[in-house]
């Protein structure tokens, strides 16, 4: 869930997703659908899947045993370099290092270096304390997210300041600029019931994602129910939403179906569908 996520948008969706699954054994048993409902409103939803996949493999194949090695870790699926480095060494103590962007970052100002990720793998490998590999990694990760930051360091309470070759923070890289773009949505009503569309299995981004119909832009600033903007990766959304008769469903697709707030709210929504709907407050 922290991967590209900050902690703060982070701990209710995991405090929820512990409650309804508190074991690997639960995960793995339930339907991906659910998975991505509690997962709705934190993106990037490849890694819900994959995590749900994870968990197949360790009760069908490993018998309910979590791997203990980074090396078997990296055998499931969604389990990189990085992310196996960390499990086995914090959970297993396992002696092997961590480099993500904080300490790769730590390591390339206190070398004064800056030769490429493979390099700093060596570096961090180099420095690992093997008694205690678990707590290192943190310190090392915890230092770049706290104290290393990449604009303004705090050198002067760095703990490795006296060895650091750069002591303070290079030259910002330039951002690309982010892109802007116009989404227009319907709001079709039938008593206590909205009318919700399923993104195509196929889909290169949230496949099998509900959300409200598309449509096309406003003609009028009067028909506009709600106005607000939404951010994902690099691109700015201007989002309108605007009211529609039930008409409107003859002219979607068979994915189209009625659903109450109960319903709604454990449905695999993407999490701008979700935004809206709390944000009109569709009551039940």
């Amino acid at each position: 869930m922290l991967q590209q996520t900050r902690v703060a948008a982070v701990l209710e969706h995991y405090a929820r997703f512990m409650q309804r699954f508190p074991t690997v054994e639960a995960l793995a048993s339930a339907r991906e659908q659910s998975v991505l409902a509690l997962w709705s409103g934190l993106g990037y939803y490849h890694r819900a899947r994959r995590m749900h996949q994870a968990a197949k493999f360790i009760v069908r194949e490993l018998r309910g045993e979590f791997p203990r090695t980074s090396d078997v870790w990296r055998e499931l699926p969604g389990i990189g370099r990085y992310t196996a480095a960390a499990i086995a060494s914090i959970a297993f103590a396992e002696p092997v290092a961590v480099v993500d962007g904080n300490v790769e970052r730590v390591l390339q100002r206190l070398f004064g270096q800056a030769e490429g990720r493979e390099f700093a793998w060596q570096q961090a490998e180099s420095l690992l304390d093997h008694a205690r590999p678990g707590d290192f990694n943190q310190a090392m990760m915890e230092l770049g997210a706290t104290v290393c930051t990449p604009r303004a360091p705090q050198c002067l309470v760095c703990p490795v300041h006296d060895w650091c070759s750069s002591r303070g923070s290079a030259a910002p890289k330039p951002q690309p600029a982010r892109k802007h773009q116009q989404l227009h949505y319907a709001l079709v009503r039938k008593g206590n019931s909205v009318l919700l569309v399923q993104r195509p299995a196929a889909a290169t981004r949230m496949a099998g994602m509900w959300e409200l119909p598309q449509t096309s832009a406003a003609k009028s600033a009067q028909q506009i129910l709600a106005k607000f903007r939404h951010s994902i990766t690099d691109t700015d959304y201007e989002v309108s939403v605007m009211p529609a008769n039930e008409a409107a469903k003859s002219k979607l697709d068979s994915s189209a179906r009625w659903f109450t707030r109960k319903q709604w709210q454990r449905l695999a929504l993407t999490g701008l569908a979700r935004k809206i709907l709390h944000k009109l407050a569709i009551e039940s």
